[in-house]
């Protein structure tokens, strides 16, 4: 059961981290999540999350939305590529909207997946020049 934990490790926390991966400019979006990507060198994905108070006035709203976020990024990290993700809110959702945000950011990360793997097959058919002397 180790490997569910949501360590340190898998935060994003330090502001440079963040710049990165906004600067990094890949993201996908839909009704109520921008997630933002950027592959890392580490073994894992990490995550970071960003609730503005424009999105949800109250705190405790703002903390239900990371909670319900950071629950379901620790359930799937083992299925997701080695990226830095930061997840944007973009619209308020609460209870009842639930089960919308879990299918939506559960979609969103697939789409990062593939979009993911797709770009590492790519630079591994790229970067594979040919041996010797081997005829052209």
């Amino acid at each position: 059961m180790h490997a569910l934990r949501f360590t340190k490790q898998a935060k994003l926390i330090k502001t440079d981290e963040f710049s990165s991966v906004f600067n990094f400019r890949k993201r996908i979006f839909a009704q109520f999540l921008a997630v933002h990507y950027q592959p890392n060198a580490l073994a894992r994905p990490r995550l970071g999350l960003v609730v503005g108070k424009k999105t949800a006035k109250s705190a405790v709203h703002r903390n239900y939305m990371r909670r319900v976020l950071r629950e379901f990024f620790r359930l799937h990290q083992q299925s997701i590529n080695p990226l830095d993700l930061v997840v944007r809110v973009q619209k308020k959702f609460n209870k009842k909207d639930f089960l919308a945000v879990v299918q939506e950011f559960d979609s969103l990360l697939k789409k990062v997946n593939q979009r993911t793997s797709l770009n590492s097959q790519q630079n591994n058919t790229n970067a594979s020049p040919l041996k010797g002397n081997q005829p052209l």
